[in-house]
């Protein structure tokens, strides 16, 4: 399947801010972006002016980038959104929010999105009391997420534990480091997500 396998901490820098891809070198002074918090690049330092389409491109790539996902599943995701009643931006953002792979990032169980994805492609995520090995999968409330009891034992989830503790709170869900569990017991909405995106924008991009 096709991925970036870039330097992350590149991406942070095209997008003028951190988007926290790194996991635990995000909150240290090893932080790429705050050694070079300019675009990468020859011209990088230069300033230049975008287009009305360069503006709206940013904020979707932003988006892609900070849920580490590639063109084709964000636009489809954006497809499903805009077909569901209510407001598209808001409907678009809770289905991210509910990717399995997010909300194992979000309950503290990953470090990054990508080692998420990880996680869950290794069958180390029960939902339900059943493994789930598809990122993409899409979770309700109610859903109970927990790690596989022969996976609970490895030091990576308990660095991810401790890192958990430095982010923000989410109201959405519950979560039980000693006993490896999670539930979702709201839907998210735009205003949990503390995220730097005019998600107006992109919706004005895909509606083109």
């Amino acid at each position: 399947m096709a991925r970036y396998t870039g330097p992350v901490c590149r991406l942070c820098r095209r997008e003028g801010e951190k988007l926290f891809l790194k996991g635990d070198r995000c909150f240290t002074d090893r932080c790429s972006f705050e050694r070079r918090g300019y675009a990468p690049g020859q011209h990088g330092q230069q300033r230049s002016k975008l287009s009305e389409f360069g503006v709206q491109m940013r904020e979707k790539q932003k988006v892609k980038r900070v849920y580490g996902l590639l063109e084709s599943p964000l636009r489809n995701l954006f497809a499903k959104s805009d077909k569901e009643r209510g407001v598209t931006s808001e409907i678009f953002f809770r289905n991210l929010e509910l990717r399995l792979d997010n909300v194992v990032y979000r309950m503290g169980f990953a470090r990054s999105r990508n080692e998420a994805k990880q996680i869950v492609r290794h069958n180390h995520i029960l939902v339900n009391g059943k493994r789930c090995n598809i990122p993409s999968a899409g979770l309700s409330v109610g859903d109970e997420v927990s790690l596989a009891s022969a996976s609970q034992k490895q030091a990576r989830f308990t660095l991810a534990a401790e890192l958990f503790a430095k982010r923000a709170v989410l109201p959405w869900f519950q979560v039980d480091h000693n006993k490896f569990t999670g539930k979702v017991t709201a839907e998210p909405t735009r205003s949990d997500i503390h995220m730097n995106v005019k998600e107006r924008l992109i919706v004005e991009l895909y509606n083109k």
